[in-house]
């Protein structure tokens, strides 16, 4: 069986003993019935993973002692995905999920001159980062910005290389020939695409563009089908 992995953010490198949060106490205690002195893990999401020992088991703070603590050196690659928000948030949580679990750095969520979208909400999605890091057996909890207008983000942002996918006609590079980058901006627009106006501004900027194959892809499903090919394992 394998050891319940928790994440807690304020755990701070070199501490012998800390208090778990309430959710996790519960869901330690509550769901998994665990007992003074068995182990668990935990992670800051800033690197840090700990291995503990159930001290005082607790449904609402549970007391581990750290036996021990070793750090997670962050990916050599740096990924920054800027994606339009979407009218269906269940697609964009999706998209969350699965971007952590394949070690995205940064994810900015974009409006768009033609984004459609629901309310952000915040919490749940850093929620689903979190528990997709946990999911994942990872230590670095990736950078999730608030909402951000295309034009604030392309005269920010900046990296090696950076390539925006786009559906117009023009000169484009075959995401399969690209080479991957350590350090890499990706642009996926909304259900309607960029603008024209902001396909202009990006190249402008020394934006390469890019297609992703014959077929037209949903925003969430190109996200992730563009991290595949641009991510290094």
């Amino acid at each position: 069986m394998s050891v319940p992995f928790f994440y807690e953010p304020n755990l701070l490198a070199g501490s012998s003993t800390f208090t778990l949060s309430e959710e996790s106490s519960k869901h330690c205690v509550q769901v998994l019935r665990m007992q003074e002195g068995n182990r668990i893990d935990l992670t800051n999401g800033k690197g840090q993973i700990f291995e503990a020992t159930i001290q005082v088991a607790h449904k609402q703070n549970t007391l581990v002692a750290i036996q021990s603590q070793k750090t997670i050196p962050p990916s050599t690659q740096k990924i920054t995905l800027g994606i339009s928000l979407l009218k269906n948030a269940v697609r964009l949580e999706w998209l969350l999920e699965k971007a952590t679990e394949m070690g995205i750095h940064t994810i900015v969520p974009l409006i768009c001159e033609r984004t459609i979208h629901e309310r952000f909400k915040a919490d749940r999605m850093q929620n689903i980062l979190q528990s997709a890091m946990i999911q994942s057996q990872q230590a670095w909890l990736p950078i999730l910005t608030p909402p951000t207008k295309f034009d604030d983000f392309i005269f920010t942002y900046k990296a090696e290389q950076q390539y925006i996918a786009h559906c117009e006609l023009g000169q484009k590079i075959a995401i399969k020939d690209l080479a991957p980058s350590n350090d890499c901006i990706l642009l996926i627009g909304p259900e309607g695409d960029f603008s024209p106006k902001e396909i202009e501004v990006a190249l402008s900027l020394q934006y390469q563009a890019i297609h992703l194959g014959p077929t037209r892809l949903r925003t969430e499903t190109a996200g992730i089908f563009a991290l595949s090919v641009l991510k290094k394992f």
